[in-house]
């Protein structure tokens, strides 16, 4: 029975890790770290106006595409089927 309360002193607990005096930080933070150093970020406002948005095509001359090429399918394959070998 010794062996199982050595390894109940052993099983790892959150509260001590959590306590460490000196916590490294994550790879991204340090590499962040690293790439501020040589070139800062400018300052950002909090949410700050997006980008010029680009004009959206008219949904009427999307859809007039859609089908035409559905209609010129249609009629290609049909020319096609209709033709005798």
């Amino acid at each position: 029975m010794s062996a199982q309360d050595d390894d109940g002193e052993r099983e790892f607990d959150i509260r001590w890790a959590d306590g460490a005096e000196l916590k490294e930080p994550s790879a991204r933070a340090r590499m962040l770290a690293a790439r501020w150093k040589e070139n800062p970020p400018k300052p950002q406002p909090f949410r700050a106006d997006p980008g010029p948005r680009t004009p959206r095509r008219s949904s009427w001359r999307s859809t007039a595409i859609v089908l035409g090429s559905v209609a010129l399918l249609i009629l290609v394959l049909g020319y096609t089927g209709s033709q005798p070998y």
